[in-house]
């Protein structure tokens, strides 16, 4: 009897490769929508940040820690975003050595145009799953990842 590891359809199959390509698909498809709609300048990865930030401001060792990337990595993006006028660095109130990120005024109209592609992209695999299905990945993964979801702001 073989045993469940033995060949590699596993690795075809398995949940965090199913997963992972349904995020691509759905990520693509978002930026597929901003771009339809004059938003062009971000890519998947800056994805990362906005994701990540709060709307009032996040400071970058938190940001970095919820993307699961090294302060490095998170500072890159944070410059690429910055450059295309999404973000900017604060002074922290509470600690003038530390700064904070925010989405600038423009970073706030791209933060409605995103969410607006979001909703067109969650209709769109509603409409292709089914309503059944829909719920049942929705309520699965919340449960599943609650414990991972860090943004502060719930609405």
């Amino acid at each position: 009897m073989k045993s469940r590891t033995s060949g590699t359809a596993w690795r075809h199959a398995n949940i965090g490769r199913l997963l992972n390509n349904a995020v691509r698909r759905f990520e693509g498809r978002v930026l597929e929508l901003m771009s339809e709609r004059g938003h062009d300048e971000t890519r998947i990865a800056h994805v990362s940040l906005t994701r990540n930030l709060d709307v009032e401001g996040t400071r970058l060792t938190e940001l970095a820690r919820r993307a699961s990337m090294s302060k490095q990595a998170m500072g890159e993006l944070i410059d690429q975003c910055a450059e295309l006028g999404l973000v900017d660095r604060i002074a922290d109130p509470t600690d003038r050595r530390a700064r904070i990120v925010r989405f600038t005024p423009t970073g706030r109209k791209w933060l409605d145009a995103f969410r607006d592609a979001v909703d067109i992209a969650e209709r769109e695999m509603r409409a292709e799953l089914g309503k059944a299905r829909m719920d049942a990945i929705l309520k699965g993964l919340a449960v599943y990842g609650a414990e991972f979801d860090t943004l502060d702001d719930p609405n």
